[in-house]
C-alpha cells in the first residue's frame, strides 16, 4: 500500500496543478507544489499529526498543514474538491503533455471542448489547433511528439520506485523458511532507467511456500498466475512482479539468463553453440550429451565461455564480449568512489531543507566535498539576489568548522540563457567555487539555437558543470533539439564537466549520449541535485547510469581528491 505521505503528496500536487489551470496565483501554486514534495520527502508517517505538528515540516506552510489535518481527520480536501469540480479531470492529464501546461490545457478545454489526451491527439490530426493563439503547426507536433512520449513511457516504473519496491520483494521473500537466495534481474539489475516489470530470483527446494509469500504481500492486487516455478502478479501501482523459484545448484545460470539482455544472451549462447555446448537458464551443457557443465555462479558460466565475469550494467551487446574477450572491459566507477556531490539545492529557493540540514546530511554520507548551488536570479521563480547568495556564502563559511573532514563549496545553478548567457557577470561569478548551468527556458529553440547557447555556456571561464543537459523529464518532457556532438566537443575543448543528474526523472544524460561524450574526452560529474536530504542518496542512480557508459574514476570529476579536483575547477581562461 502506499505511504500515506505519498497520498497526501499526491493530493497536495493536484491542488497545484489545479491552481495553474484555473489561472490561480502561480506563487500560491508553487508553495502547494513545494509543500507537496515537502510531505512526501518526510520520513515519519504523518497519520496522527494536527496542524500545528505538521507545521514543523519545512516547505509546509499553516494553509497546507490545514488542509492536510481536515483530509486525515475527514478524508476530504473541499477546496481540492470544488476546483476539482470545475476542470474535468482529463484536463489536468493534459498539462502532463509535453509543450501542453496549464494555461494551453486550459485554453485547449474552453476553446476546443477537449477533455482528455485522446481528445487533443485527435484534434491535432483533424488540424483543429491550426486557428488557435498560441498554437502553431510547429507547436502542434510537438504536442503529438509528446504525447506519443508519454504512451511510450506508459506501463513502465521509474528507477527509484523498481528499486525500493525490489528491494523490500527481496526483504521478504529473503526471511520466508527454506529460502537460500534471492535477488532482483532483468532490466532493473542492468540499471535501466524505465523498468517494464521486476523479476526476482530465488532458490529453494519447495516453492510452494515462496510464491504463497508472494502472493500474501499486502501490495499485491492480483495474481496474473501462480505455478511451481514462477508466480506472476500485480500491485496496487500497476507493477507486475515475476518471481522465479530454481534450484540452488542451478543459480548461476539463472541468474544471467533472467538478467538479460536478450542481445548479450543471444551473443553468450552463440559462442556456446561454436563451443559444442548449449546454454540455457539450467546451466551450460555439451551440445552432444546433455552432460551439465556448470551452472552454480554467474562467474562459473561466464568462465566456462572463455570470459571474465561481466557487470551487469554492460550487458547491453555494445561491445563488452568482444572487449572481455581482449581484456579491456572498463573497471566500472562505483557509488563509493564518490568524494562529493556538486549540485545540490536549499531551502534558500526550490529546496525543501535547510542549509545545515544539507550540510550535515553529506556529512554523514562521507563525502571529503559538498557543493551548495542554489539557483541564480534569471529563474524568477526563485526570487534570488545578490545580497540572499552572499548571505549563503557567510552562513556556509560559519558552518566550515562543523564538520572538519568536510570542504563545503559555495556554488550556483545558473540559467543557459536563449543566446548562451548567464545570469551574473563575471565579477561576481568569481566568488563562486563551482558554476553548475542548465537550461531551463525556451525549451523550444531550433536545433541551432540550442546548440550555440549550450557552446556558449561551455565557453564561459567561469561555468564547470553543464547540468542536465537535454533537460528531459522522463515520461513527461523529451529531450531538447540539440547537436550533442558539437556540445560534447565544446565540452572537451573548454574544460567542462557534463553532469549526469541522479535525479530519477531526468537520468540526463542518456546512457547512450554518455558512450559518446566519453569518446569527445569529456569528464562527467555524477550530482543527485537534490532539493532535500533524501535525495542526497539518488547518485546511486546515476552511477547506474554511469556504469552503462562504460565510465571509469578517471572520467568522473567528483571522484577525484580535491586539489585535482580545484585544478579542473579552475578552467583556461579566467
Amino acid at each position: 500500500m502506499p505511504r500515506l505521505n505519498d497520498q497526501v503528496r499526491e493530493l497536495l500536487q493536484e491542488y497545484a496543478d489545479l491552481i495553474n489551470i484555473t489561472g490561480g496565483d502561480a506563487f500560491r501554486a508553487r508553495a502547494y507544489e513545494k509543500a507537496a514534495r515537502a510531505v512526501g520527502e518526510h520520513t515519519a508517517d504523518i497519520d496522527g499529526l494536527d496542524a500545528k505538528a505538521l507545521q514543523k515540516i519545512p516547505g509546509v506552510g499553516r494553509s497546507t498543514a490545514e488542509k492536510v489535518a481536515e483530509y486525515l481527520a475527514t478524508g476530504h480536501i473541499p477546496a481540492l474538491e470544488k476546483l476539482r469540480a470545475e476542470i474535468p479531470p482529463g484536463v489536468r492529464e493534459m498539462t502532463a503533455v509535453p509543450g501542453v501546461g496549464p494555461k494551453r490545457a486550459l485554453a485547449l478545454h474552453r476553446d476546443l471542448g477537449l477533455s482528455s489526451v485522446d481528445d487533443l491527439a485527435a484534434a491535432i490530426r483533424a488540424d483543429r489547433l491550426s486557428g488557435l493563439a498560441g498554437f502553431g503547426d510547429r507547436s502542434a507536433e510537438k504536442i503529438l511528439h509528446g504525447i506519443e512520449l508519454m504512451r511510450q513511457s506508459g506501463g513502465r516504473t521509474l528507477l527509484d520506485a523498481a528499486t525500493e519496491l525490489a528491494e523490500q520483494l527481496v526483504e521478504a521473500l529473503s526471511r520466508v523458511p527454506g529460502c537460500t537466495r534471492c535477488a532482483y534481474a532483468g532490466s532493473l539489475r542492468r540499471m535501466r532507467e524505465t523498468v517494464g516489470d521486476v523479476d526476482v530470483l530465488a532458490t529453494a527446494a519447495d516453492s510452494a511456500p515462496l510464491m504463497a509469500a508472494l502472493t500474501e504481500l499486502p501490495y499485491v492486487a492480483e495474481v496474473i498466475g501462480s505455478g511451481p516455478t514462477k508466480t506472476s502478479v500485480r500491485t496496487d501501482r500497476g507493477v507486475q512482479i515475476d518471481l522465479r523459484v530454481v534450484p540452488e545448484e542451478d543459480w548461476g545460470a539463472a541468474l544471467v539468463y533472467f538478467t538479460g539482455s536478450k542481445a548479450h544472451n543471444i551473443r553468450l549462447r552463440t559462442m556456446a553453440v561454436k563451443a559444442g555446448l548449449k546454454l540455457s537458464e539450467y546451466g551450460l551443457f555439451e551440445a552432444e550429451g546433455g552432460a551439465k557443465l556448470v551452472s552454480a555462479t554467474e562467474e562459473e558460466v561466464y568462465a566456462a565461455l572463455g570470459l571474465p565475469w561481466i557487470a551487469p550494467p554492460l550487458r547491453e551487446d555494445r561491445g563488452e564480449i568482444e572487449a572481455a574477450l581482449r581484456g579491456e572491459l572498463p573497471d566500472l566507477v562505483q557509488e563509493s568512489d564518490l568524494r562529493g556531490d556538486l549540485h545540490t539545492h536549499t531551502d534558500l529557493t526550490d529546496g525543501l531543507a535547510t542549509l545545515t540540514e544539507m550540510v550535515d546530511t553529506a556529512a554523514a554520507r562521507g563525502y571529503s566535498y559538498y557543493a551548495v548551488t542554489d539557483h541564480a536570479p534569471d529563474l524568477v521563480m526563485q526570487r534570488m539576489t545578490d545580497e540572499k547568495m552572499l548571505a549563503q556564502r557567510e552562513q556556509l563559511r560559519e558552518l566550515a568548522g562543523r564538520h572538519r573532514k568536510l570542504r563545503l563549496l559555495h556554488g550556483t545553478e545558473l540559467n543557459i540563457g536563449p543566446e548562451g548567457d548567464v545570469d551574473w557577470p563575471a565579477e561576481f561569478l568569481a566568488g563562486f567555487d563551482v558554476c553548475v548551468a542548465s537550461v531551463h527556458s525556451h525549451f523550444a529553440l531550433d536545433r541551432a539555437a540550442q546548440t550555440r547557447r549550450l557552446v556558449r555556456a561551455c565557453e564561459n571561464p567561469y561555468v564547470n558543470v553543464i547540468g542536465h543537459l537535454t533537460t528531459r523529464r522522463l515520461g513527461r518532457r523529451g529531450p531538447i533539439d540539440v547537436d550533442l556532438d558539437a556540445v560534447f566537443a565544446a565540452a572537451a575543448r573548454t574544460g567542462t564537466a557534463i553532469e549526469i543528474n541522479s535525479s530519477p526523472q531526468r537520468l540526463d544524460l542518456r546512457d547512450e549520449d554518455v558512450l559518446r561524450a566519453k569518446e569527445h574526452g569529456v569528464r562527467f560529474s555524477i550530482d543527485s541535485d537534490a532539493h532535500a536530504t533524501g535525495q542526497l542518496a539518488y547518485p546511486r542512480y546515476g552511477i547506474g547510469t554511469a556504469q552503462r557508459g562504460w565510465l571509469t574514476t578517471e572520467d568522473v570529476i567528483n571522484t577525484w581528491p580535491w586539489q585535482r579536483l580545484k585544478r579542473f575547477l579552475h578552467k583556461t581562461g579566467r
